[in-house]
């Protein structure tokens, strides 16, 4: 309950013990301005300025019934809401000032990819996509830049949420979708700018981090525990045509636990300056039968061996895909602002519309017409949710809603789609769709992330320890499962896998709720897993160890839906009195009973790792023993730092590796 307290000049706004807002003259809690945005896309890249004006900190102040009258504003609260209003309608800027002790952590801001704690900077919440580098000062981002805006820096992100945590064990989340900041540079306050006329802000209390983050998922909605096939082995990723078929045999004979086949192209594909790229016509017709012929047949001879069949699907459709028409006449897609044409977005050599997920005939229209009819029907079990981020803000919607502020809900409503589409055919928790694009509520809808396109390089802002980040940031505001490409996925401008990234990042993705591999934007200039004998043997024994950890990972799924616990914890999450773990984001707990501590710098065979707690933490490769503290430990390709609590409950299962059972 928000409790109101003067305090000289000013008051305080306490949540139970914890102060959330203090006002005074020399430090204003609210500021109101009048915004003049400027927007500008290229192929899912934003550049988002403003030129504020009248901007004015709100000084004086008088209290009235249900709370405070700023000359400009309105304070209101209400049990756990606290409400801004600009009085004046022409005032659409809100810089509401949140109280902030000395030395407190912050985390959130959705899925960031750079930094775990969010102390120092601005995180600007909009979705897009996150850049190619995402770091002013290297050479690639800087020509990705002159190349489309498409550069990215360390705050770009497919998955943003106005959420914040703090060390206090107190969550703030702005329940808007238009274009805000969290902005964390101030020490002594924690900074929310707001594009609008009203925020609304939801508190959050506990008394430490995981009944915090529980509460949180029990705001934002649960995913379903993953399906026993996603945890039981490997989704291989092969985009060949017909022969990933053969290919596959290839990692069955070499002793991979296979439990899918995942085929982006399984609709067709087109060859574009940016690599291999997919044709966006979502049905099996010509160009499915020319790519993967009796496509059905197949899918039903790997159903039979155990082996699901995973595609791919985003809610735009090209110029020149059969579907286009149907969705036309159907009246199934955005148009242009003044005109009943449609709108139609460049992705890169080729155009596409669309899909207007404000009306509800379109979103029963796609999940039925194509994730029911073209896929689930003919026996694919899964697939992945691309995209979500392209919204244009200049379009015209069927709702009549501002595209600002639906561009950000707009991958809430296709992860809606999909799961409607589940749920249509009895497959909920079942089969399995993963997305990378998120925002606040997604949760609720999707049953599993994943980290999106990095760079196939170890470089810090974009390559493989990003991931780590990434699951661990977004399991705090209440997303259990995360996973990657297994490989990386962006390769431009000479940027090529080496043998030693392809071998980390299986270590890595073996312990992840789900293993599944890519092939990237360039196959033909890349390594694959199945390049070599040494790779294939890689991937295999990796597959593997993940599925031999899966009745470990099961009852950790079970705890997700009761709790709503993220499988890859922060360190801080299980260790909440501990502040030097605070921004630890190199390595995490995988549950309670194991810390992973992934090689993720090229041409290291040893790193750091810090073992929490009280108790002895067990090397899960040797058996041995270490004390709490931090080591240097030996990490030689195939032996990175994995440890477990010798008193967990699945000891017994851990012991199998040093003994050499497993895999």
């Amino acid at each position: 309950m928000l409790d109101y307290h003067a305090t000289g000049d000013g008051f305080e706004l306490r949540y139970g013990s914890r102060v959330v807002v203090r006002h005074s003259a020399s430090c204003p809690a609210v500021v109101i301005a009048r915004g003049a945005p400027a927007v500008t896309m290229l192929r899912g890249n934003f550049r988002i300025e403003d030129a504020p004006s009248d901007e004015r900190a709100l000084v004086a102040w008088r209290r009235v019934e249900g709370g405070i009258a700023f000359d400009g504003a309105l304070l209101a609260w209400d049990d756990s809401v606290l409400t801004v209003t600009a009085t004046d309608l022409d005032f659409d800027r809100l810089y509401v000032r949140f109280h902030a002790e000395p030395g407190e952590a912050v985390w959130g801001g959705g899925e960031q990819m750079s930094y775990l704690a969010l102390n120092g900077r601005r995180f600007p919440m909009w979705t897009s996509e996150p850049g190619v580098g995402r770091d002013k000062a290297t050479e690639l981002t800087r020509a990705m830049d002159a190349d489309g805006m498409a550069g990215g820096d360390y705050w770009t992100t497919n998955y943003p949420q106005p959420t914040f945590l703090t060390s206090r064990w107190l969550a703030v989340h702005l329940d808007a979708s238009c274009y805000s900041v969290l902005d964390f540079t101030d020490p002594a306050a924690h900074r929310v700018e707001v594009w609008a006329n009203t925020a609304r802000f939801e508190l959050f209390a506990a008394p430490g981090s995981k009944p915090l983050v529980s509460r949180l998922s029990d705001r934002f909605g649960r995913q379903p525990p993953l399906p026993d096939w996603a945890i039981e082995g490997a989704i291989v990723g092969l985009k060949s045509g017909a022969t990933s078929f053969d290919r596959l045999d290839r990692f069955v004979a070499a002793g991979a636990a296979v439990s899918g086949l995942w085929c982006e192209d399984w609709a067709g594909i087109r060859e574009t300056s940016f690599g291999r790229r997919l044709f966006w016509d979502w049905q099996v017709g010509a160009r499915s039968e020319a790519r993967y012929p009796g496509l059905e047949s197949r899918i039903g001879d790997l159903a039979a061996r155990g082996i699901r069949f995973l595609a791919y699907a985003n809610p735009y459709l090209s110029t020149d895909a059969d579907l286009f028409e149907e969705a036309r006449e159907g009246g199934h897609f955005c148009l242009r602002p003044s005109s009943d044409e449609v709108y139609l977005v460049d992705f890169g050599e080729f155009d596409c519309g669309v899909v207007d997920f404000t009306r509800a005939e379109t979103r029963d229209w796609f999940a039925e017409r194509i994730l029911g009819r073209e896929m689930l029907d003919r026996g694919i079990m899964g697939w992945m949710a691309d995209f979500g981020e392209y919204l244009p803000t200049d379009v015209r919607l069927a709702d009549g809603s501002d595209p600002m502020e639906a561009h950000n809900r707009w991958p809430v409503l296709w992860a809606a789609v999909n799961a409607a589409a589940l749920a249509s055919r009895g497959k909920t928790g079942d089969a399995l769709f993963f997305m990378r694009a998120g925002f606040s509520g997604v949760q609720a809808h999707c049953p599993l992330l994943w980290a999106g396109d990095q760079s196939v390089d170890f470089t810090r802002h974009d390559g493989i320890g990003t991931v780590i980040t990434a699951a661990l940031s977004a399991g705090l505001v209440g997303n259990a499962y995360s996973h990657s490409d297994c490989g990386g996925y962006t390769s431009l401008l000479g940027n090529v896998r080496s043998e030693e990234l392809m071998q980390r990042w299986c270590e890595l993705a073996a312990f992840a709720p789900v293993m599944r591999s890519h092939e990237g934007n360039r196959p033909d200039d890349n390594l694959q897993y199945d390049s070599s004998d040494e790779l294939l043997a890689c991937f295999a024994f990796w597959s593997r160890v993940h599925a031999a950890l899966a009745p470990y990972v099961r009852a950790l799924c079970g705890e997700a839906a009761l709790s709503g616990l993220p499988l890859q914890r922060p360190l801080f999450l299980e260790y909440p009195d501990d502040p030097s773990l605070f921004a630890v984001q190199d390595q995490y707990l995988y549950g309670p009973d194991l810390m992973v501590a992934p090689v993720i710098e090229e041409g290291a065979v040893a790193r750091t790792v810090v073992l929490p707690g009280a108790g002895d933490w067990r090397h899960l490769w040797t058996g041995r023993d270490f004390a709490p503290g931090v080591h240097a430990i030996e990490a030689p390709l195939g032996r990175p730092p994995v440890f477990y609590r010798p008193e967990s409950a699945h000891a017994a299962l851990f012991a199998q590796f040093a003994q050499g059972n497993l895999p």
